[in-house]
């Protein structure tokens, strides 16, 4: 991969990190303040829950863009590295495939529910209701990205398959 390719990912990786760290903090901050709002001041501000929502989307999809770049997803990997190296990249690829394929899907599908929402509103926040598929278009895009780096990394021999 060229360096400008790495460290568009890396940067990229990097700032989906960042944004989840503070749609964390944001997510935490609207619910202690409902919580306040509602056992303090007995007045329940309506718009933190679904601020809380929107939030949580970003950073969960973020987060998990950036633990299929770091290798952190779900996968068979005590079967993957038990095997010796031809193997061991066939089952690397496969998985790597199903994963482009899901992210692929995630972008393809979210794209139709973001236009296709988009006139809607969401009532207590006066959002676009095509918003709340947002998250998943970035995620599914990052998580598409980063699976595209994978690959390219194990076509190269970059990657041996084995996860060491």
């Amino acid at each position: 991969m060229s360096p400008a390719l790495k460290r568009l990912s890396s940067v990229l990786a990097s700032l989906a990190l960042w944004l989840s760290a503070i749609g964390l903090i944001g997510m935490t901050l609207a619910v202690s303040w409902q919580v306040f709002g509602r056992y303090v001041l007995n007045s329940t501000p309506t718009w933190t829950e679904a601020l809380s929502i929107q939030l949580m989307g970003w950073f969960i999809l973020l987060g998990a863009a950036v633990g299929v770049r770091e290798g952190y997803h779900l996968g068979f990997d005590i079967l993957r590295i038990a095997l010796p190296g031809r193997p061991a990249k066939l089952m690397a690829l496969v998985s790597h495939l199903v994963v482009l394929a899901f992210g692929l899907a995630m972008v393809w599908y979210s794209w139709d529910l973001v236009v296709g929402t988009w006139t809607a509103t969401i009532p207590i926040l006066g959002w676009p209701g095509g918003i709340d598929f947002l998250p998943l278009l970035g995620g599914g895009a990052l998580i598409s990205f980063f699976t595209l780096e994978h690959l390219y990394n194990l076509a190269t021999g970059q990657d041996d398959g084995t996860g060491a």
